[in-house]
């Protein structure tokens, strides 16, 4: 197979397994937390060349599920209002943290972040959607994302 057609092959692949394609999402990291592309490879555990690969569409997946892991904390960290303001010292504490975390990942979650960070992206979501739209939205992902769902579900449901 032609080198163009393997990208295009592995950025559909992309789209499908992770919503999007990975170059797209690591640029928005790049420029969230203003760091190099090497600077953020070491941040999520992964080599230089091989985010790039992965970037770029040479590459289909991050075999790393830890890498993956890492990658949305530093996504979700992106919700917290003074990292969202690119406050110096937030930038680097998140991304001292998510470099510094040893998540596990089990069959059916991939950790997304410190319970104290939930707080945050519970009133960044009760900002943006009403609380039956939350539950609904809860319901809808259940089966597939119930992860995600449990964290609208709670978003949803203030205490």
């Amino acid at each position: 197979m032609e080198d163009h057609k393997i990208v295009q092959r592995n950025i559909a692949l992309q789209r499908e397994w992770y919503g999007e394609p990975l170059g797209d999402r690591v640029r928005r990291l790049v420029v969230a937390f203003n760091v190099s592309q090497a600077f953020l490879a070491e941040v999520l555990g992964i080599s230089a060349p091989m985010l790039s690969q992965v970037m770029s569409g040479r590459r289909a997946k991050i075999g790393n599920p830890v890498v993956l892991a890492r990658m949305i904390m530093l996504e979700r960290k992106c919700l917290i209002p003074e990292v969202a303001a690119g406050r110096k010292e937030a930038l680097t504490a998140a991304l001292e943290d998510v470099r510094d975390s040893r998540p596990t990942v089990g069959r059916d979650s991939i950790p997304v972040g410190a319970v104290a960070d939930d707080q945050h992206v519970l009133v960044a979501l009760r900002e943006v959607a009403e609380d039956e739209d939350l539950t609904e939205a809860a319901k809808r992902l259940d089966q597939d994302f119930p992860a995600l769902a449990d964290l609208l579900r709670r978003a949803g449901f203030p205490e």
